[in-house]
């Protein structure tokens, strides 16, 4: 089964809320999902945006793949540099 990281939309017509889940790939982009792993809402300015870092690095680690906009996400919030740098630290 490939799990990928994904956005998973919610809210209303033209005020969409999105949820960061681990989902099979193969399920639709707002069906089962395995796990929530945090939030991001677009509308409010600035962006809020809510990733548990250590469920993020579990599914990264357990070799789940995230989404371009995923990866931004990861990015702002510092995931997957934290990620990288444990990967490299176990490496040693």
């Amino acid at each position: 089964m490939a799990v990928k990281l994904r956005l998973k939309r919610m809210g209303a017509k033209k005020r969409p809320f999105y949820r960061i889940v681990a989902a099979d790939s193969r399920s639709p982009r707002d069906g089962k999902v395995i796990e929530e792993i945090g939030y991001y809402n677009p509308i409010v300015e600035p962006a809020e945006i809510k990733i548990d870092a250590t469920l993020a690095q579990k599914w990264l680690s357990n070799g789940a793949i995230p989404t371009d906009t995923v990866r931004g996400l990861f990015k702002q919030q510092g995931i997957l540099k934290q990620f990288h740098e444990s990967k490299m630290s176990k490496d040693k």
